[in-house]
């Protein structure tokens, strides 16, 4: 059997297939599977032994109304790239236009997807998966992997990191061997614990403080050093995602806004605190919150959460996330 993915984004929403890859791989020993992703995420999955090809194109590009031609010019590259693979079985994870497009591109006689695909997504396919409203992203996955056939027996998250990526992460952080990693960034503006606080907890944490994030959140980083401790290490912009996944597995503990990191250290079982503001822990948690005591997720009593939006003229949700929650939720789940 040789089966297409199409998940192309976000990092948190590939982390949350891989539990996809690995029943399918267990279920199908003998199947291919190829992945479609953006090219700015390939990292996190490249060189994954479980994946036999990545298959890239630029979505957000996709978007820009200005490039409409060169677009079109890409999606029949992408069309006529696909043709030849001669795929089994094609299942749309990310349930979008775009992403229905891709699989409508492929001649395979099976295509699957969601039942509640938006943006007429659902219209490529001819089988759709019904799964309720308020399911876990993780296990939404896994029931498209038993509409291809899997049998699911334990839920695995096969992230790839390379000795490559550890040997670099050890030469970032020269002699510190115990650290605690802070995300302060998020990809919507409402998700992000204000940085003032991030930089109060460094103070109440004896290990150094790691933060991490993309050159995008250097600003934001360099707020948080500017009222950090001492022994706090600025190391936005300075990773990839490889390096990234490396840093987080080798982390004490990790304190973290809804963001892709944040479902990296639950997949690699790393004690993690998460910060909830405008969107819902029971759908896009660190997978197993409730049940797994190294994870500890914090909201505000704010009544307007979960709200969803991606702006907001106060942001309550997070800013009534108090310091010492944060804290003695990191020292709870530490020991």
């Amino acid at each position: 059997m040789k089966i297409l993915v199409i998940k192309p984004s976000s990092l948190g929403d590939i982390i949350h297939a891989l539990p996809f890859l690995h029943t399918i791989k267990e279920s199908f020993p003998d199947s291919t599977v190829d992945w479609v992703i953006s090219t700015p995420l390939k990292g996190i999955l490249e060189g994954n032994p479980l994946i036999n090809e990545l298959i890239l194109f630029n979505k957000d590009a996709w978007k820009n109304i200005k490039r409409f031609r060169k677009t079109l010019s890409e999606m029949s590259t992408l069309k006529k790239q696909l043709q030849l693979k001669h795929y089994t079985v094609v299942v749309d994870l990310q349930g979008l236009l775009r992403s229905g497009l891709i699989a409508f591109f492929t001649p395979a006689m099976k295509k699957i997807g969601f039942a509640d695909a938006r943006e007429g997504g659902r219209y490529f396919y001819n089988k759709k998966v019904a799964v309720r409203r308020d399911t876990h992203a993780v296990d939404k996955c896994l029931e498209a992997a038993k509409a291809v056939g899997a049998n699911v027996k334990k839920v695995v998250f096969p992230v790839y990191i390379t000795d490559t990526a550890r040997s670099r992460v050890k030469t970032l952080l020269e002699e510190i061997d115990e650290y605690i990693i802070l995300v302060p960034s998020a990809r919507w503006e409402t998700k992000r614990w204000p940085p003032e606080k991030f930089a109060a907890l460094t103070k109440k944490i004896s290990l150094p403080c790691i933060i991490t994030g993309s050159t995008g959140d250097e600003r934001m980083a360099g707020k948080i050093m500017d009222a950090a401790s001492k022994q706090t290490i600025n190391l936005a912009g300075k990773t990839g995602l490889k390096e990234l996944a490396a840093l987080i597995a080798g982390a004490q503990a990790v304190v973290s806004n809804d963001s892709g990191p944040m479902h990296i250290a639950a997949a690699l079982d790393i004690p993690t605190v998460a910060l909830f503001g405008p969107t819902d822990p029971l759908k896009t948690g660190p997978y197993g919150w409730q049940k797994n005591r190294k994870l500890n997720v914090i909201t505000s009593d704010a009544r307007c959460r979960p709200c969803r939006r991606k702006s907001c003229r106060d942001f309550i949700c997070m800013d009534r996330i108090r310091v010492e929650t944060v804290h003695r939720a990191l020292t709870r789940i530490m020991k």
